[in-house]
């Protein structure tokens, strides 16, 4: 791949990742090598390489297979020679006005510019949010907390897995909040950049400034709060800073992968903390969800792919087959759109099909471990941390083997690696409970009904 090829791709990502995301986080980015499917980026600090991989990845990914690229995973390596330089983190440049479309902002002020937040997407509006019943709660909640004024949740914890909308909602109350009330203090950052910023802070020794700056704002916005589970001093400061917020009558916002109660590595009182508000769960989308973002994009591209087509029934095809995660759906379409654009072609399901095998084939038997432990508890009615957990009564036990022999059944995972899944037991015990079930299943009409609702609900 040539460099004109990556500034091609680079002009693309600054069409639709918005102007300060550009300039923050993709233009440092040098194409250095294309070898055995890795694509091999320069970047100034390794800190930029994990946010842009986290952030931006499957996006460039998507982007660079479109070009004809060869790439299966991208790297990003901080050369010896470049010195090392904290990245920009103003806010951004572009914000949305009520109609969602973007504009610029004005010139921030000193002390906006001093706040360490992250810069939003642009994109990232309640305007492009598609509601459905997997997300309708967490959906309400943002906005009840967008809306400003008296705090109502606080915290509001966000959770769910991969590509579920989490960070699409953090970005959108901070978008309406900042319409609504331009003088707010509003931070939206990672939990990796606190804990960043935390260490910056311990190693300049200027700890004061640090506590002062981030107890300074009225709303504090922490993504992916999991990361700084098994990182003692960075949750005592994040402790002593929830406190002096909620104190203040300032709101939190939080979001994570999973439950408060479900994040190992987190301590009792930050989890007691954390489930002092409001707890909102974004579950896994369903058909009809899927179905409406991939219309919603679809009007999006309009003005992008003028002219281009595409065939009745590709879209119910595509909400279909790909289920586990919403960034892979909209990389897929956006793909699609960019290779019927291309060949000059209709976008047809045939099409689809050749152009999307990849992404066709790894969607296929997605269903993971987490995702089968989560529905047996719901199913069992019992809590996650009991069917992970060390108690061997019945009533938790037999769900336990439940989980664990459709984790074989349904999964790639080995023995050893599912035996970690349930609270790091020995390989021995998931064979034990696999065969348990195996036996059971053909004398229990109750347990083969529970499997065979489970399997349904999982393969839907």
């Amino acid at each position: 791949m040539t460099n004109e090829t990556w500034g091609a791709i680079r002009e693309s990502l600054q069409g639709t990742v918005g102007r300060n995301n550009y300039t923050n986080w993709i233009e440092p980015l040098e194409l250095s090598a294309l070898r055995d499917g890795v694509a091999v980026f320069h970047v100034p600090t390794q800190f930029i390489g994990n946010w842009v991989s986290r952030n931006f990845g499957d996006q460039i990914l998507e982007l660079l297979r479109s070009a004809g690229a060869a790439v299966s995973r991208l790297e990003f390596a901080v050369p010896s020679e470049k010195p090392r330089a904290a990245p920009s983190t103003t806010p951004a440049a572009e914000r949305p006005g009520r109609s969602g479309s973007a504009t610029r902002a004005a010139r921030p002020s000193r002390d906006e510019a001093e706040l360490p937040g992250a810069p939003l997407d642009a994109r990232f509006t309640f305007e492009t949010f598609v509601v459905g019943k997997p997300n309708e709660l967490a959906h309400a909640a943002a906005r009840r907390v967008a809306e400003g004024g008296t705090v109502t949740f606080n915290p509001l914890f966000l959770y769910g897995g991969v590509g579920l909308g989490k960070t699409h909602l953090m970005h959108a109350i901070a978008w309406e909040l900042q319409r609504r009330s331009p003088d707010l203090k509003v931070v939206y950052l990672s939990a990796e950049q606190f804990m960043y910023r935390f260490v910056q802070a311990l190693r300049d020794k200027d700890m004061m400034s640090f506590k002062q700056l981030f107890r300074s704002v009225d709303v504090l916005m922490v993504d992916d709060v999991q990361f700084i589970a098994g990182k003692d001093a960075t949750q005592e400061e994040f402790f002593h800073t929830f406190n002096a917020l909620v104190d203040q009558n300032k709101q939190i916002i939080i979001s994570a992968d999973r439950a408060p109660t479900e994040i190992p590595g987190i301590e009792d009182r930050i989890v007691s903390r954390l489930q002092s508000g409001l707890v909102a769960d974004l579950h896994p989308t369903n058909y009809e969800l899927r179905l409406g973002i991939l219309q919603q994009k679809v009007d999006q591209y309009s003005d992008q792919f003028r002219g281009l087509e595409i065939a009745d029934g590709v879209l119910e095809f595509l909400a279909h087959r790909i289920s586990t995660n919403v960034r892979v759906l909209e990389g897929a379409l956006m793909r699609l759109f960019a290779f019927g654009e291309l060949v000059g072609r209709e976008i047809t399901l045939e099409l689809a099909q050749d152009c999307l095998a990849d992404i066709l084939r790894a969607s296929d038997r997605k269903i993971t471990v987490e995702e089968i432990q989560r529905k047996v508890s719901d199913h069992f009615n019992i809590r996650l941390s009991d069917l992970i957990g060390p108690k061997r009564v019945r009533t938790f036990a037999r769900p336990r083997q439940i989980a664990m022999y459709l984790s074989k059944q349904l999964t790639s995972r080995s023995l050893p690696e599912i035996g970690r899944r349930f609270g790091g037991r020995d390989h021995t015990t998931v064979m034990h409970g696999v065969r348990r079930i195996e036996e059971l299943k053909t004398t229990d009409s109750q347990i083969a009904e529970d499997l065979e609702l489970l399997r349904r609900a999982l393969e839907a």
